[in-house]
C-alpha cells in the first residue's frame, strides 16, 4: 500500500510525524491511502488508540482526510494557482467583459459621506476598547434583516462576504471537514474552502439555486456545512425563489448539525426580496456584503447568525484585527439612512442589460442563464476554442473553470458595463463561440 515507505513510532506524536516526513518527501503521493489503523496498530505494535490519535492530528493539520469506511489517505496538494488567475487579458481594442465588476455609474457617490464621517471623527474619534460594531450600523443592518425575514440574532461585521464565511468556517470545522458548495460557484469560496484544509464537496445548481436532491447526497455524505446564495449567483445569476427556499429548509431540517452559511450576493442590485434558508435553529449565519451595490472598495459585510456562532467570530476577530474600522461602518450608515443606492432602479438597469442579452441569445438558439445580478452563464462546447473566438471577435469573457468543479465547460460575460448597441454584436460572437469548435484542415 505504502511501497517502500515505512511508517514508524511507538507514540501518536512519533507515528504523525512519520506520515508527514513521507508526505513531505514525496515517499508518499496526494491521494495515497494509509493503512487502516487496525493493522498499523498491529504492525508497529501499540494500541489502535495510539494509531486513531495520531490520524486524528494529521487530520487537524490537514495532511490525510478521512472518509468512512473507505479509509484515510493523504490529502490532495493544493491548487497552487487561484482561479482568479485563470483569466484573459484583454488586449487593446478587446472589450471586456470577464471581471464581475459593478457599473461605476450606478454607485453612489461617497464624498458627502466620507466627509460628514470624517467630520464626527474630528469631534470623538473612536478609541481602543469600544464595541466592534458600531450602534447604528447593528440597528441598521437588523432592521434590514428583519424585513427580508432573516431569523433574529446579534450583528456581526467582517471585511466583506468573504471574510465572513472564512471566519465562520473556521469558528466550526476542523481540515478534512466537507463543505457543500455550489458548482459552478463562486471562484473565491471554491478557492478559501480547500485552503482551509476544508473539503469542498460539489452541489449542482439551477436557475433557482442549488438543487435539493445534490444537497441532500452531500450531507448524507457526510458535509458539515452547507453555502448557499440566496440571490444573484456567482456565476449563473441564480435567484432562491420561495418554493426552492422551502424544499432546501426541509432537507436541512434532517440535519440540524450542519452548518448552514448564506451569502445574499445581491444585496443592493436585486429587488426581490431573499427568501432566507435559515429558521433560528441550529448553527446558522447570514451574510449581507455591500460591495456589488456601494462600491467594491467599501470593505464591509453585516452577518447574522446563531448567537454563539457571532460570539465565536467576533472573539476571535478581536484577537486578529480587532474590528473593521468604524470609520467605514459609519460611512456606510451614512449612505444607508441617505438613500445613497435605489435597489429597485439598479436592479432594473442591470435586469434590461442581463435579460436584454439572455432574450438576444434565445433568439439564436444559444442556451444562457441570468435570473439576477450583473453575469450572464452560458454553457459551451469547448471552453478553451470559445474564449479564443471571443477574443477574435473583440470579446474577453472569463473562463468558465474559474467557476467550476464538476459542471461542463461554460463562459461567464459580465454585462455591468453594457449598452443597448453592444447586445446584437455580443450575441452574435457568444452564438459562434458557444457552437461545436470549427472543422478544421490538418493536410
Amino acid at each position: 500500500m505504502l511501497g517502500e515507505y515505512r511508517i514508524e513510532g511507538r507514540r501518536a506524536s512519533e507515528i504523525a510525524a512519520s506520515v508527514e516526513r513521507g508526505v513531505g518527501g514525496g515517499f508518499l503521493a496526494p491521494g495515497q491511502l494509509l493503512p487502516p489503523m487496525r493493522e498499523l496498530a498491529a504492525s508497529l505494535g501499540v494500541n489502535p488508540n495510539t494509531v486513531a490519535a495520531a490520524y486524528r492530528t494529521l487530520r487537524e493539520r490537514g495532511v490525510i482526510e478521512t472518509d468512512g469506511r473507505r479509509g484515510s489517505r493523504v490529502r490532495s496538494a493544493p491548487a497552487t494557482t487561484a482561479r482568479g488567475s485563470i483569466r484573459v487579458e484583454a488586449p487593446e481594442g478587446v472589450r471586456d467583459v470577464s471581471e464581475g465588476s459593478p457599473d461605476p455609474a450606478l454607485l453612489p457617490a461617497l464624498g458627502e459621506a466620507l466627509a460628514e464621517v470624517a467630520r464626527g471623527y474630528a469631534e470623538r474619534p473612536p478609541m481602543y476598547g469600544e464595541a466592534p460594531v458600531d450602534e447604528e450600523f447593528a440597528r441598521l443592518a437588523r432592521a434590514a434583516f428583519d424585513a427580508d425575514g432573516v431569523p433574529a440574532g446579534p450583528v456581526g461585521v467582517a471585511s466583506g462576504s468573504l471574510d465572513a464565511i472564512e471566519r465562520v468556517l473556521a469558528a466550526h470545522l476542523r481540515p478534512g471537514d466537507a463543505v457543500a458548495v455550489e458548482d459552478p460557484g463562486w471562484g473565491s469560496l471554491l478557492d478559501l474552502v480547500p485552503a482551509l484544509g476544508l473539503r469542498p464537496v460539489p452541489v449542482a445548481v439551477d436557475d433557482e439555486g442549488p438543487l435539493p436532491d445534490a444537497v441532500a447526497r452531500a450531507l448524507r455524505g457526510g458535509a458539515r456545512a452547507v453555502i448557499v446564495t440566496d440571490r444573484a449567483q456567482n456565476p449563473t445569476g441564480g435567484c432562491v425563489g420561495e418554493r426552492r427556499a422551502a424544499e432546501l429548509r426541509a432537507v436541512l431540517a434532517a440535519h440540524p448539525d450542519v452548518l448552514l452559511i448564506e451569502d445574499d450576493h445581491g444585496h443592493g442590485i436585486v429587488a426581490e426580496p431573499p427568501h432566507p434558508l435559515a429558521t433560528g435553529a441550529g448553527r446558522w449565519v447570514f451574510v449581507r456584503s455591500v460591495a456589488k451595490a456601494y462600491g467594491p472598495d467599501l470593505r464591509i459585510a453585516a452577518f447574522t447568525g446563531d448567537p454563539e456562532t457571532v460570539d465565536r467570530v467576533l472573539g476571535r476577530q478581536r484577537l486578529g484585527p480587532g474590528w473593521v474600522s468604524r470609520l467605514l461602518q459609519r460611512t456606510v450608515v451614512r449612505l444607508w439612512t441617505t438613500g445613497a443606492v435605489d435597489p429597485v432602479a439598479v436592479s432594473a438597469a442591470y435586469g434590461e442589460r442581463r435579460d436584454g442579452l439572455v432574450r438576444a441569445l434565445a433568439r439564436r438558439g444559444v442556451e444562457a442563464h441570468g435570473r439576477g445580478g450583473m453575469n450572464v452563464w452560458v454553457p459551451v462546447a469547448d471552453e478553451t476554442g470559445a474564449v479564443a473566438r471571443m477574443l477574435a471577435a473583440g470579446w474577453a469573457v472569463a473562463p468558465g473553470a474559474r467557476f467550476r468543479m464538476e459542471t461542463g465547460p461554460a463562459i461567464r460575460v459580465t454585462v455591468s458595463g453594457l449598452t443597448p448597441a453592444d447586445l446584437e454584436p455580443l450575441a452574435d460572437a457568444v452564438a459562434y463561440a458557444a457552437g461545436p469548435a470549427p472543422a478544421r484542415s490538418w493536410g
